[in-house]
């Protein structure tokens, strides 16, 4: 049986609804600095025990920890986690600086024993994993270039209900990439070596350190493009992500919200093209029964088994730390440009060394 403690009960109550899911999974503690959010979420699992410091529930030796804290304590609680022998199952983003990012990295590498996962659950989406199966089989060809967006208007959590600032008030919003670049990457198998960004100033909600908007464009190691936008204050309901990949044979794309369950599927060799939409949404139709219970429909429940997949056959997880920097550090690196007025930045590759 494996003992499962959650820090980190706004996002890690989904958490909490899927790993009971699992036979052999047992929700042993909470953690959560808002006693009343702890009380709440704890009525449902009566034998977790709850804590409202982290280092008191390391001490009950779990043996998986999700970390689902806000994004500062990311870095700092995973490492703890892995020093204390528990596989961490980490949420996204991975970590607010490239200092967070190597030390995070040197943890893992240390304890090789523990299982580490970025909880990109995006990638688990599932029209994503029937892009990357055809992906796979070739049919879209070689990349050529590939877009993400990612809209959805928080203001409301950037403050908390004393009117004090929380960590999204000043979020540089490329920062917050992995949702984005993640399933590009995921999809296609490529990686990304320069980031070129520019932001835009906030004129929604003014202040120091607030941008509307960032628009980052990447080139991959093997000279294709993408492009990625996220805005977390302009007025666009409901939020949606949006995703596009161009490849040497055809092309896929989704739809923006009303029509967002649909793939549009392009193929051809130059001469003669075809179109053909296909029904392809969020959700697996094949999913087990309350599967749907993480809260971004079967996304969750496919992740969550992967990674406990890894644990039980000691393999590499799906989104391990090599995935995870793929996946993050370009977003660090693409706000640092556009700090520079758009000058290019590598990406570092020391986890590829």
């Amino acid at each position: 049986m494996l003992n499962v403690a959650l820090c980190g009960l706004r996002r890690g109550a989904g958490f909490a609804r899927v790993f009971p899911l699992f036979d052999d999974c047992r929700l042993s503690a909470l953690c959560d600095v808002d006693e009343e959010r702890l009380q709440h979420v704890a009525t449902s699992y009566p034998d977790a025990q709850r804590f409202t410091r982290f280092e008191d529930l390391l001490e009950t030796r779990p043996d998986i920890c999700v970390v689902a804290s806000p994004v500062a304590l990311h870095a700092e609680q995973s490492i703890a986690a892995l020093e204390a022998g528990c596989h961490v199952l980490q949420e996204v983003f991975l970590a607010e600086t490239l200092e967070q990012c190597r030390q995070l990295y040197d943890a893992v590498q240390a304890h090789p024993q523990q299982k580490f996962m970025l909880a990109e659950n995006c990638c688990y989406w599932h029209f994503v994993s029937e892009w990357k199966k055809m992906w796979q089989a070739g049919q879209l060809g070689e990349l050529v270039h590939g877009e993400a967006e990612y809209v959805h208007d928080v203001r409301s959590l950037m403050s908390d209900a004393q009117g004090k600032p929380t960590w999204r008030a000043t979020l540089p919003p490329i920062h917050y990439l992995t949702h984005s670049l993640g399933p590009l990457l995921w999809i296609s198998g490529t990686r990304v070596r320069r980031a070129v960004a520019l932001a835009t100033p906030s004129r929604l909600q003014p202040g120091p350190d607030h941008y509307d908007s960032e628009v980052a464009l990447f080139q991959t190691e093997d000279g294709a493009t993408l492009k990625v936008l996220a805005s977390f204050r302009v007025a666009r309901e409901p939020a949606f992500h949006y995703y596009s990949l161009y490849g040497t044979r055809g092309c896929l794309e989704s739809q923006r919200p009303p029509d967002a369950l649909r793939t549009n599927a392009f193929f051809g060799d130059g001469t003669e093209q075809q179109m053909v939409q296909l029904a392809l949404g969020h959700n697996d139709p094949n999913a087990p029964r309350g599967a749907d219970a993480g809260g971004h429909g079967t996304a969750e429940y496919y992740m969550v088994r992967d990674f406990l997949e890894s644990i039980r056959c000691n393999l590499p997880p799906p989104i391990d730390i090599g995935a995870a920097l793929d996946m993050s550090v370009p977003g660090l690196c693409a706000h640092q440009s556009a700090l520079q007025n758009g000058s290019p930045v590598d990406i570092p590759t020391y986890w590829h060394t």
